[in-house]
């Protein structure tokens, strides 16, 4: 029997976008602001790029555009009401870390917002200007320039997904406020050494 059946094409990015959903914050001045998004991913090894869609119409996209820079957090299992909530208003409306009381440091490099209680990692990044697909697509790029994770879940460059740090496991956003959470983490079959 063939359990495959056509999926509606205005759906058929959430067949891939399973990733970490992140918060990506900006600041520029006093104004400052973070959201959620679930399309981000990794472009570059050396040096670190990464890439994100952020919509025309936010505020964040503002922000990146004035100051030059952003932070993309991966929020862990704990938060994921806090993540919902904040890809779900403005901040043009409010001060979202104020109205939801979000602890923010500042990254070290360009002194984006940064947060770690109940956070998996964070990222800062200078903005990499690319106006085609910025407009065409909503995609912007970034250099990461300072990066650091709750080591209880990444350690020496891999993650680790345990029982104890259930509460720190990455987020995927499925479509329409669903989540899934990482952490039934299993080794592939290495093929033997010739």
């Amino acid at each position: 029997m063939n359990h495959f059946r056509p999926v509606e094409l205005h759906h058929a990015s959430r067949l891939v976008n399973h990733g970490p959903t992140v918060l990506v914050t900006a600041a520029h001045g006093e104004r400052r602001n973070i959201m959620a998004a679930a399309w981000s991913m990794p472009v570059e090894f050396t040096p670190p790029r990464i890439a994100v869609v952020i919509d025309k119409s936010t505020y964040t996209r503002e922000l990146i555009t004035a100051s030059g820079g952003f932070g993309i957090i991966v929020p862990g299992a704990a938060l994921m009401d806090l993540t919902y909530a904040v890809g779900s208003a403005s901040g043009r409306d409010m001060d979202k870390f104020a109205h939801h009381g979000i602890a923010a440091g500042a990254g070290p490099v360009l002194g984006m917002p940064t947060l770690e209680q109940g956070c998996a990692a964070w990222l800062e990044c200078r903005w990499i200007e690319e106006a085609h697909t910025e407009n065409a697509y909503d995609t912007f790029f970034g250099e990461v320039v300072a990066a650091a994770a709750d080591a209880r879940i990444f350690a020496n460059g891999h993650w680790n997904f345990t029982e104890e740090n259930a509460g720190l496991h990455t987020l995927h956003h499925l479509g329409a406020g669903k989540f899934v959470v990482a952490g039934n983490q299993q080794q592939a079959a290495l093929p033997a050494a010739k």
